[in-house]
């Protein structure tokens, strides 16, 4: 775990140095500066939201087919209604999943 730390640490830090040198390198004015240093936060941010939909989604579609193939262990007469449910269910935490992170994009482009 510590060594995962570092190297998220490290890769942080590597990607705020190289944000602002061709930052620095392309205009010397206060303002490009500003500029600069709102936009990576910008990005980190589109990122974060980005990663957590997609780890919520795979949370939530591993959880939903644990329980359907539990159910169907459970009871295999109706296996294929619970498949139908299972995939239906599926694709809209997929749905809401690709929203979130279309609008994690759009945080960092605007």
């Amino acid at each position: 775990m510590t060594k995962f730390v570092k190297m998220a640490a490290f890769a942080l830090f590597a990607m705020l140095l190289a944000d602002q040198a061709t930052a620095f390198a392309a205009d010397d004015s206060a303002l490009a500066a500003a500029a600069a240093g709102a936009s990576w936060g910008k990005g980190l941010g589109a990122g974060l939201a980005a990663g957590i939909a997609v780890v919520g989604a795979g949370i939530g579609i591993g959880l939903v087919g644990s329980g359907a193939c539990n159910a169907t262990a459970r009871q295999p007469e109706v296996g294929g209604k619970i498949f139908v449910n299972m995939i239906l269910t599926a694709a809209l935490i997929e749905g809401v999943a690709l929203f979130a992170v279309v609008v994690g994009f759009l945080m960092g482009t605007a």
